[in-house]
């Protein structure tokens, strides 16, 4: 066995912990963006903006129909225009309007940006939602937490920059990716699913040798490394396995205390909810006080969202722990004065269709739909932007899956068209050619 392989060997049940940047690579202009951190909440399948955030009266007004006024043509085959089964008041200061369904989040509603007219422009669930995490409907570029952990790098060098949490720790896949960056910017897996650090983080305590015996091998192991590269030149793929390793190695002696959320108050939890994604909201606060720069929280490891059917049962019994936990989250982070250093951010990769599918569901709907942002320097209490009459497109201020970017990037103070890094003989962007800062919602 040569040198290669031996490493190869030891560092393979390794790869996929503890991946980290160590240092800022962003040499451009600083904006006025005060966030340092983001939690990004992901529900996959599309939530359903007209029953939660977009009020929409003339849907029982036309009822059954499908007025002429706006082309309410989709994918697939659909019905007359279905209202709402839930009902709508309007909450907080900012008076504004929420279904039912939230009223955990109608307590913070003056803490929060919706922004009513987003819209993308693929309706297919794989390459929406590989577009809202990497700006490109292509499964090989770098994710959102991949270019924040490359232009940020990290606060903690023991622990991640980049984590996703997931029942099973399984939600997200490829969407984890760094694509052509450094393979040490990929996200870093755990299942919050569990409360018991060592059932979250397999494998990171070795059983047989002590922190010192440890700490020779993987001495051992990079004076072989730079051994190897001095004869053969670098190789970013064994650089991100070494990387891993020693990140791994010092992960050891904080993960397992940041990753035990039964160290919290019983009040805390409760606030939350025992459920997966209550521990990964709850999870997400204390990794982020620690320093990790991006979190992103899956509410499912599938795409529970996608209602086609049955969407009034479905969302009762849906709605109620994302509420609560979502919830919690900002009230948690305002009384412990991170909400202003910490961008939320919440959404799936598209909204549903006012019209019905199958009499009770809700097709695709890229056109137009509703998602929020918190804290990191948002204006709290505002509705941005509007849906037409119906709910169906964005037609007032309307915000791309890329200006939505280069607003969270401006928001940690990055300028999305100068944070770019060369490959295959161009310099890429998270952004492409594309964004613009959405300033209409900047506090």
């Amino acid at each position: 066995m040569n040198r290669r392989q031996l490493l190869q060997q030891m560092c393979g049940g390794l790869g996929a912990i503890g991946l980290q940047a160590a240092t800022s690579h962003y040499n451009g202009p600083q904006t006025s963006g005060k966030a340092k951190k983001i939690i990004f909440l992901f529900l996959a399948g599309g939530p359903s903006h007209v029953d939660m955030f977009d009020y929409k009266p003339a849907l029982e007004k036309f009822a059954g129909q499908r007025p002429g006024s706006v082309d309410l043509r989709t994918e697939r085959q659909t019905g007359g225009l279905l209202p709402s089964p839930f009902r709508f008041q309007r909450y907080g200061k900012s008076g504004i309007e929420l279904s039912e369904l939230l009223p955990q989040l109608a307590t913070v509603i003056d803490d929060v940006c919706l922004v009513k007219s987003m819209y993308t422009f693929n309706p297919t669930h794989t390459p929406a939602r590989s577009l809202i995490h990497s700006g490109s409907i292509l499964a090989t570029r770098p994710s959102l937490g991949a270019w924040i952990s490359y232009g940020l790098g990290t606060e903690n060098q023991n622990l991640p920059a980049f984590v996703a949490l997931s029942p099973g720790g399984a939600g997200g896949g490829s969407l984890l990716r760094s694509g052509f960056l450094p393979a040490e910017h990929q996200g870093t897996p755990f299942s919050d699913s569990e409360v018991e650090p060592e059932k979250m983080i397999a494998n990171l305590k070795n059983k047989w040798l002590d922190a010192g015996a440890q700490r020779r091998h993987l001495d051992a192991i990079q004076a072989m490394n730079r051994e190897f590269s001095n004869g053969f030149g670098a190789d970013d793929f064994l650089e991100g396995r070494i990387k891993s390793m020693e990140a791994a190695y010092r992960m050891q002696f904080e993960a397992m205390d940041v990753f035990d959320i039964r160290k919290e108050p019983e009040a805390i939890r409760a606030e939350y909810g025992a459920t997966p994604f209550g521990n990964g909201c709850l999870l997400a606060r204390r990794l982020t006080e620690k320093g990790v720069r991006y979190v992103h929280v899956y509410h499912s490891a599938g795409q529970d969202w996608d209602d086609h059917t049955n969407i009034e049962k479905n969302l009762r019994g849906r709605c109620p722990s994302m509420d609560q936990a979502a919830a919690a989250l900002i009230r948690d982070l305002k009384r412990r004065g991170q909400l202003d250093e910490t961008l939320v951010v919440w959404g799936g990769e598209f909204g549903r269709t006012p019209v019905s599918e199958s009499g009770t569901g809700r097709d695709h709907n890229p056109y137009g739909f509703t998602m929020w942002m918190a804290g990191g320097g948002i204006k709290g209490g505002l509705a941005y932007g509007a849906t037409d009459e119906f709910g169906f497109k964005a037609v007032e201020n309307r915000v791309s899956v890329h200006d939505l970017h280069a607003t969270i990037l401006h928001q940690v103070g990055i300028d999305h068209t100068r944070l770019t890094y060369r490959y295959a003989g161009r310099d890429f962007r998270l952004t492409d050619v594309h964004g613009e800062v959405v300033k209409g919602i900047l506090a």
